[in-house]
């Protein structure tokens, strides 16, 4: 008379069920402990996993291997880098040190070019100079050659100088404006050899000295190589320091050039022949 018929008992089970389905709140709370669910039952797959993956690498000498061989790499690669850093600031360091002595080098080079410059027996005194400089003219040797013998035309290309008079085969009268000053002086001849060599000094004290060398490059083309030997006085050696007799002397050539090759011609020759300041006969 008290209980109940197993149908009576399913009736309010379901009943039950529905309400609990209508009960918004325990749907919510229903909802948010399977998420937790799922959630734990992930972390607890991940912790096991890693549990497993130590324990496999524990057990494994090839994969320990494998690891250590990586972390060696790492360590190495980090040593390099270090090694570079401080490869790198040494050199800098070499940098600025040799850049220091270079600038200390240059300027002691152009102190004792200015010192060079300056005559060494005082203001009278002088200071030797060479000047070597080269052309290649379009013209036979033949005919450079023979145009430099006529130094009468020397006042036509050489810079300064005004009048160059011919006294006799050896001998020279010179009139030019060196470093604004009018000067005059003797030079004598002292090797002549046709299509090959003519050089002279002067005799004024100072010694200055030219030679002209003439050198064939095949039937029509010819190198001319000049170089001037001279004692400077102390304008002219200042100058000499700053380069402005190696431009004249190439200027010189420059035009030298320019008057045979326009001419295609020598204006006069003279073939004879001298050795040792005298002529042979």
């Amino acid at each position: 008379m008290f209980g109940r018929s197993k149908t009576d008992k399913a009736k309010g089970g379901a009943g039950f069920a529905a309400a609990l389905a209508k009960d918004r709140k325990f749907r919510k709370e229903l909802q948010s402990a399977i998420s937790h669910g799922a959630l734990a039952q992930r972390r607890a797959a991940r912790k096991l996993g890693f549990f497993a993956a130590a324990t496999r690498l524990n057990s494994d000498p090839k994969l320990r291997r494998e690891v250590k061989k990586m972390v060696d790499s790492l360590n190495k690669a980090w040593t390099r880098l270090e090694k570079k850093r401080s490869h790198k600031l040494r050199n800098l360091l070499l940098l600025v040190g040799i850049g220091g002595a270079a600038a200390a080098a240059a300027k002691s080079e152009v102190r004792n070019k200015v010192i060079g410059a300056v005559p060494t027996k005082g203001l009278g005194g002088t200071t030797p100079r060479t000047i070597d400089e080269s052309i290649e003219v379009s013209i036979p040797v033949s005919v450079a050659y023979n145009q430099w013998t006529q130094f009468e035309d020397f006042p036509l290309f050489m810079e300064g100088v005004d009048h160059v008079q011919q006294l006799g085969d050896t001998r020279l009268h010179w009139a030019a404006t060196v470093a604004g000053r009018k000067a005059e002086w003797d030079a004598k001849i002292l090797e002549q050899h046709p299509d090959r060599q003519i050089s002279w000094i002067s005799e004024d004290g100072k010694k200055t000295r030219g030679t002209v060398t003439f050198e064939p490059r095949g039937d029509s083309k010819t190198l001319v190589r000049l170089s001037m030997s001279y004692q400077a006085g102390p304008a002219e050696a200042l100058g000499s320091a700053a380069g402005l007799d190696s431009r004249r002397v190439r200027g010189d050539l420059d035009r030298f050039k320019e008057l045979i090759e326009s001419r295609g011609s020598e204006s006069g020759a003279w073939r004879g022949e001298i050795s040792a300041g005298e002529k042979k006969q």
